[in-house]
């Protein structure tokens, strides 16, 4: 197994149409995913004192992070006006491997971030609203 470039990391957001295409968000320096999951516990007198959950049980989610400079973009633009509406979009991650989740996401935080005489840059953070699947 070799080690895959962080570069080839990419967020990508649909353009709305029927099949959608999904433009890749630019400018973007750091993209991290989390995956998490509630567990049901269905512990009993017979548990032996262990603790037992159930499989495939209980609500899963899926978390972006990103952070970069603001270039402009149509899709940084579409996203800056989701987090104002409060809407939900299809986004798309793809990595080095070929492998791409696919799902509707919620812009949860958008802060943008500026000094004099430097880039704007800006951070993201997108919650999953139903399944992520592969794509």
């Amino acid at each position: 197994m070799t080690a895959q470039s962080g570069a080839a990391f990419l967020l990508k957001i649909s353009d709305g149409a029927t099949p959608p295409t999904f433009r890749t968000v630019a400018g973007l320096r750091t993209t991290q995913l989390a995956i998490a999951g509630e567990a049901v516990v269905v512990t009993s007198k017979d548990s032996g004192g262990w603790r037992e959950l159930l499989s495939g049980a209980g609500a899963r989610s899926v978390s972006v992070s990103a952070a970069g400079i603001f270039l402009g973009s149509d899709a940084e633009n579409q996203i800056r006006a989701n987090a104002m509406a409060g809407t939900l979009d299809s986004y798309q991650l793809s990595f080095e491997d070929g492998t791409r989740l696919q799902g509707r996401f919620l812009v949860q935080k958008l802060n943008y971030a500026g000094d004099f005489n430097n880039e704007r840059s800006y951070t993201l953070q997108l919650e999953s609203s139903g399944a992520v699947v592969p794509a």
